[in-house]
């Protein structure tokens, strides 16, 4: 049963004045932070219900069980730990968090849990979530913007209990950041020990441009477009003020990868206020509020690599558009191409 009061330790990068910087810079720059979709308590509830509804870890059996299969070798790499600290990074609800932790749990150890997301809402889930699992002073639950939070690597490491084995999972994330602000971050919380359990939305097939086309209605649906309207219409825009579409373009920093864009287009002008400060939108104007990155196997060992984290192993789904990979440090254990379950 969950603590009746539950204690949350909230991250400068989320404090009012940040947020509010955020807001208005994303607003000037035309591209929207991702963590303004996950802010109310609506916006997460929405989320949740797009992610049972189209996330192939729900919806299909095979990705399922490779997530499973992820967390039995993660748990298996812990056997004679009898100390084990997980981090959840970008936890959403931590519902796969929340099956790791089952797996962890031994009357002989010590297991303990922060679960750590931009949105207080889904922060709070995930601690539900692991309530069943472990006593609530087991938990020690984080706000912060994983994209903003420079000093994020060092406050998490505090959080590790002395002699504890640490195991960080990050599902979901990296199709939402640029490669040069998320892999430094995970590199840097890696000790040599650690395990980093990681998944990855990829594009299926062997033709990369063919696969992005292919998994485009996982995003292009009404539930997505709902969601991510939530942002605006909760600023004062109103759906009649323009246009949602989704795209494929290419990463701009060079990486040769590419993801899938949504965008709206104003076809009314617009004002939007935020406090004394105003933004102007033309008709024509764009807004990107949101982009996710596809990557394949390949592709994701080649970025871990220039940030010293290795692949230990990694499970594919049969369909090709989810992979989890457990990764260490570079100095640990070489990669090991092509392991999968499915290759």
């Amino acid at each position: 049963v969950m603590a009746s009061m539950v204690n949350v330790a909230i991250h400068a990068s989320q404090f009012p004045e940040t947020v509010r910087r955020d807001l208005t810079h994303s607003l000037r720059t035309r591209s929207i932070n991702h963590k303004f979709h996950y802010d109310s308590i609506k916006q997460a509830q929405k989320w949740l219900a797009l992610h049972r509804a189209y996330s192939p870890s729900q919806t299909d059996p095979d990705c399922a069980a490779i997530y499973e299969q992820s967390f039995q070798a993660a748990a298996a790499a812990c056997a004679n730990t009898t100390r084990i600290h997980l981090t959840g990074l970008g936890c959403g609800g931590g519902q796969k968090e929340a099956r790791l932790l089952h797996l962890l749990r031994r009357p002989d150890r010590s297991v303990s849990y922060t679960p750590c997301d931009v949105s207080t809402a889904l922060v709070l889930t995930a601690v539900q979530e692991a309530s069943a699992i472990l006593p609530p002073n087991a938990c020690q639950p984080v706000v912060c913007d994983l994209a903003t939070a420079d000093d994020l690597p060092g406050e998490l490491k505090q959080l590790v209990p002395t002699g504890s084995a640490h195991l960080i999972t990050c599902f979901g994330m990296i199709p939402n950041f640029e490669p040069p602000t998320i892999l430094p971050l995970l590199s840097g919380l890696l000790r040599r020990g650690d395990q980093l359990l990681l998944s990855g939305n990829l594009a299926p097939g062997a033709d990369y441009n063919a696969g992005l086309a292919r998994i485009l209605p996982l995003y292009d649906n009404p539930m997505t477009r709902d969601w991510l309207l939530c942002f605006l219409l909760d600023l004062g825009v109103e759906r009649t003020d323009g246009q949602l579409s989704f795209d494929i373009e290419n990463c701009p920093t060079g990486s040769g990868l590419k993801r899938i864009a949504a965008y709206f287009q104003f076809t009314r002008a617009c004002r939007i206020a935020i406090g004394d400060e105003h933004f102007e939108f033309r008709i024509g104007d764009s807004l990107r509020l949101f982009y996710s990155y596809r990557h394949t196997p390949d592709r994701i060992l080649a970025l871990l690599e220039l940030h010293g984290v290795s692949i230990i192993q990694q499970w594919i789904s049969r369909s090709e558009d989810e992979g989890v990979f457990l990764c260490g440090p570079a100095e640990g254990e070489p990669a090991k191409r092509g392991q999968s379950p499915h290759l």
